[in-house]
């Protein structure tokens, strides 16, 4: 091999390498499942070409397997951290359209969610690849390609992995998700406290009336009439939210 690179290029390129393809594995839209393995370890690859000349200075090959082990391990997990948290706030999508399927007897409507293997509910899965249009279509992808540049800067060879912080930024953000999916889901929650409120007062007037039969098409109805208007209010506050948790890994 030292015919066509040296020992140290192929260890600063197989470090770096590393952490980008555990990155690029999770990110939102390019890490999900329906998109190939090889296709995203090749663009995984290539990132790793481009950024090895300036990223690969002065490092210095261990002495010893365990040491090269080490590195190797220590820059998975780095990257496993970054990529998992962006991946973890794409969920607050799911749990939005979780909280209205329930509300608007829709929950037993499951469908295929391509990015991820279990299957979700419908509204669910809808709003998971808006969510990835959204990503797509603002250009917020190049933030996760900058973030994953300037994780050299947060987080550099030399660094321990910051097992503490790590762990509490990902409680925080799959706190934070859940959070987020019910405030994006309150308008039909609302609805559908009210609506069921004012369903039981008639049923309690009126024993003989068939609530159940007239309630069901109205709450599915009104409730995806709701949710239809507040679209676009919910694809614009959770692209702000992820803007501002993909800018924590840009320094």
């Amino acid at each position: 091999m030292e015919s066509f690179a040296a020992a140290s290029q192929v260890y600063a390129g197989g470090l770096i390498f590393a952490r980008v393809a555990a990155i690029i594995m999770l990110l939102p839209g390019i890490g999900d499942s329906s998109v190939p393995p090889r296709i995203r370890l090749g663009f995984a690859f290539l990132m790793a070409l481009m950024l090895m000349p300036v990223i690969a200075r002065g490092m210095v090959v261990p002495g010893t397997v365990s040491g090269v082990g080490g590195a190797v391990i220590k820059e998975i997990m780095i990257g496993l951290m970054i990529g998992g948290i962006l991946r973890m706030f794409l969920s607050s999508l799911t749990a939005t359209g979780e909280i209205i399927s329930i509300q608007t007897t829709l929950a037993f409507a499951q469908t295929a969610a391509p990015g991820q293997a279990a299957p979700s509910t419908t509204l669910g899965t809808f709003l998971g690849l808006i969510g990835v249009t959204l990503i797509m279509t603002t250009d917020l992808h190049h933030m996760f390609l900058t973030a994953i540049v300037r994780s050299y800067a947060l987080f550099p060879f030399s660094r321990d992995v910051p097992v503490a912080d790590s762990a509490q930024l990902a409680v925080q953000t799959v706190a934070g998700s859940f959070r987020l999916g019910l405030q994006l889901a309150a308008p039909v929650v609302v609805f559908s406290v009210i609506f069921n409120i004012a369903a039981g007062l008639v049923g309690r007037v009126m024993p003989q009336f068939q609530v159940f039969f007239v309630v069901t098409p109205l709450i599915v109805l009104f409730g995806l009439s709701i949710f239809a208007l507040s679209l676009g209010v919910i694809g614009m506050v959770w692209l702000n939210r992820y803007r501002e948790l993909a800018s924590l890994f840009l320094g």
